[in-house]
């Protein structure tokens, strides 16, 4: 057990950053987009995540009230960016691989916390823990970084006109799901790197042989 403390700190590191990538996921603001043309986005910013595009509108809606238009993105529009794409593969590849990395340090902390006799599965179920937590968080990071990218450099995107979204924006910014999937990359990188530095004790016969 008092060996197993940064193991304890990687589960919880873990669980946590999981969560965040499971969370960034279902954010619609990926990017933030600021349009002149507020004819039917009337508030003239639109939100654009990787499943579906989203505004404010009082278009067609009683005075005095707003509504939310939502268009969801399907697996044969061919306007959609290679990022938004890869994001969308890649982001439910990372809550897998982190389940995987859950479950296997939930199996060696249950075996060093209550005494079970498998000892010999311990370090192993860490290191391969370690390496989905890490391979979860290199997923999460990929996409991050490269619609990071696509908002510093003002990206377009060509909707079809039953989106009313403009081909182009403004100006526009990150939007909440990036810094959330940044901070689920650090927590999950720390959890693999904690997990992968278990170093099974050593016992009074295994130094005396």
């Amino acid at each position: 057990v008092s060996t197993s403390h940064l193991q304890l700190a990687a589960f919880a590191l873990g669980t946590l950053g999981w969560i965040l990538c499971t969370v960034s996921m279902g954010i619609v603001e990926w990017r933030v987009w600021h349009v002149d043309n507020t004819t039917v986005i009337s508030s003239g910013v639109a939100w654009v995540g990787i499943w579906k595009v989203c505004f404010i509108s009082y278009h067609h809606v009683s005075p005095g009230y707003r509504e939310q238009f939502c268009h969801k993105f399907s697996g044969y529009d061919s306007f959609i960016p290679r990022e938004i794409y890869a994001a969308q593969g890649l982001l439910l590849i990372a809550m897998f691989m982190g389940l995987l990395g859950l479950a296997a340090t939930i199996f060696a902390l249950k075996n060093v916390y209550m005494g079970i006799t498998h000892k010999t599965l311990i370090a192993p179920f860490f290191l391969v823990g370690g390496f989905f937590y890490i391979f979860a968080g290199l997923c999460v990071l990929i996409p991050v970084s490269w619609n990071f990218y696509s908002v510093t450099h003002n990206q377009s995107i060509a909707f079809p006109p039953s989106y009313y979204m403009p081909s182009s924006p403004v100006a526009q910014e990150a939007g909440a799901a990036i810094p959330v999937g940044i901070v689920a990359v650090i927590l999950l990188l720390l959890s693999g790197t904690f997990s992968l530095s278990y170093r099974f004790p050593m016992t009074a016969n295994t130094i005396t042989k």
